[in-house]
């Protein structure tokens, strides 16, 4: 969880002046945390400065609080006093940070200022390309609300050159989480002017805990959406946006990209402007449009946006493909093995077919959904989600579960005394056995026999995965480079084969597919 700041920026930095300015340790109130100052001041040219702790308990600093620039000597401790080191090189800008110590559940902040820090106007391109704690002054158009927005106003604004988030912001009185989109009456369109520190948190570029400069209004509000999730069927039809206007007229602009699906049906003038949006018939995966509204009064433009959807055919793909996929709503069908179970509550899972990729799943339904199902690792499962991503790596997000098969873990003596599943040709009963390979009767299909403590079983074909067909079931084990003496688990089902000739079964696990392998000795 990201930490907020509780005091104003314009308090810390006379706080940090009067600091650097006396030797008087003042050693904060906590019992298990004592510091000999909260504010420290280093050299605008470059150099460091101590402080001296003492705690009840060992104490640490999160790594993920410091920035690149900043470097910390020790970050953690042991009960009693010692001293903590920051250093930093030269910051001809100005820069500052806040970190926390903790000790037995107790936090203690600390400010850490270089110079003072300078305020630069800026486009909102320039602050994501810009260095972090150097403090910006942007001004953008409020075009969506972030989490927590009531508490904190986290929104994102755009000036034309690029999206940035802004994570806090100060209220009318200078406090911070105190619903300050309320106090500064801050609506989506309102063009806003604020000042605050850059941060990059998981990748992501943000201004932290602003100051609001300036507040212009919108001449031009998104009322309300028919339907209300604005999504248009995957047959075509309509979507509705009712919209508030101060301006003299609307101009709608639809995305390029978008016009050969989307068209305005529609349009109504007045205060209270409706558009009406046409979707065609969808073939394809599913859509999305950004649509603007803009409008002016002569010294004055506003622009809004509204997302208009579109259901779209469900996508079966395997994991590479999947992987390969842009980032969309487009919804994708994955069938694949669940190779490792990240978070049970949620149902965060790995999946891997025959191509051998790992599709990392965040979530399965809603919480518990997971436990629900018995879902569990080595089950063959099929999921429907859009293809997103965090930090760069692609994953399913919010994926919706479709059907699954249960795969038992079996010892081979057990494996030989289950029934033959009721359908060979279209197995629903798997088990998955781990056992050490004694023979490889044919290295085209993978046909071997496995062992373990309790048995020998013949396996009738090793395949790369759940999903291969054709060639792609071919040549696996040198691809795998699987031999004699590796300890090989698998999935398949059993099915007892009769030789017409001489009239001798033999129990198999047929169509078998990998799941893990480790070398023998």
């Amino acid at each position: 969880m990201k930490l907020k700041y509780f005091i104003p920026a314009f308090i810390a930095l006379i706080g940090a002046v009067l600091v650097s300015c006396s030797d008087e340790d003042t050693m904060t109130l906590l019992n298990e945390i004592q510091v000999s100052r909260s504010y420290v001041p280093i050299n605008i040219d470059g150099g460091e400065a101590s402080i001296d702790i003492n705690t009840t308990d060992s104490w640490s600093i999160d790594p993920s609080q410091k920035p690149d620039w900043l470097t910390i000597t020790p970050m953690n401790g042991s009960a009693g006093e010692g001293k903590i080191t920051f250093s930093a090189p030269a910051a001809p800008d100005g820069r500052d940070t806040e970190l926390v110590i903790e000790c037995a559940g107790r936090q203690q902040h600390i400010k850490v200022i270089q110079g003072l820090a300078t305020v630069q106007d800026a486009t909102c391109a320039e602050v994501v390309a810009g260095p972090d704690s150097k403090t910006y002054r942007v001004t953008g158009a409020v075009v969506r609300f972030g989490n927590n927005y009531q508490t904190y106003g986290n929104c994102y604004i755009n000036d034309g050159t690029s999206d940035l988030q802004i994570y806090g912001m100060a209220d009318k009185n200078g406090k911070l989480a105190n619903n300050p989109l309320k106090s500064w009456d801050i609506e989506v369109g309102d063009i806003i002017t604020v000042e605050g520190p850059k941060s990059t948190y998981k990748g992501e570029a943000e201004l932290v805990d602003v100051t609001v400069i300036k507040v212009v209004k919108s001449l031009i509000k998104v009322e309300s959406i028919d339907p209300e999730d604005a999504t248009i069927s995957l047959e075509g039809g309509d979507a509705t946006v009712n919209l508030s206007c101060k301006g003299n007229g609307v101009t709608v602009e639809i995305p390029e990209e978008a016009k050969d699906w989307l068209s305005i049906s529609n349009i109504t003038g007045g205060t209270n402007p409706t558009v009406t949006f046409h979707a065609n018939a969808n073939t394809g995966g599913s859509r999305s449009a950004v649509v603007s509204f803009k409008t002016s009064n002569g010294s004055q433009e506003s622009t809004v946006t509204a997302t208009i959807y579109q259901n779209g055919a469900i996508v079966d793909v395997n994991c590479t493909e999947f992987l390969e996929a842009p980032e969309g709503e487009t919804q994708y069908r994955i069938t694949a093995v669940i190779q490792k179970v990240d978070n049970t509550s949620y149902g965060n899972v790995y999946l891997r077919d025959w191509t051998d990729e790992l599709v990392y799943v965040y979530g399965i339904g809603a919480k518990g959904d997971f436990q629900a199902l018995g879902l569990k690792e080595g089950d063959i499962v099929t999921l429907v989600g859009k293809r997103s991503s965090h930090n760069g790596n692609p994953q399913m997000k919010g994926a919706q579960y479709e059907k699954h098969f249960s795969v038992t873990d079996v010892t081979i003596a057990e494996f030989l005394a289950m029934p033959d599943d009721p359908d060979h040709n279209n197995p629903s009963v798997f088990y998955r056995i781990k056992g050490t390979i004694n023979d490889i009767v044919n290295t085209t299909y993978g046909n071997l026999y496995l062992n373990d403590a309790t048995g020998n079983l013949y396996v009738y074909g090793c395949y790369p995965g759940w999903g291969a067909t054709g060639n792609n079931r071919i040549g696996w084990l040198a691809t795998a480079n699987i031999e004699v003496g590796d300890e090989l688990t698998m999935i398949g089902h059993k099915y007892t084969y009769t030789d017409k000739n001489t009239g001798v079964s033999t129990i198999e696990l047929c169509s078998g597919i990998y799941f893990s392998h480790t070398k023998g000795e």
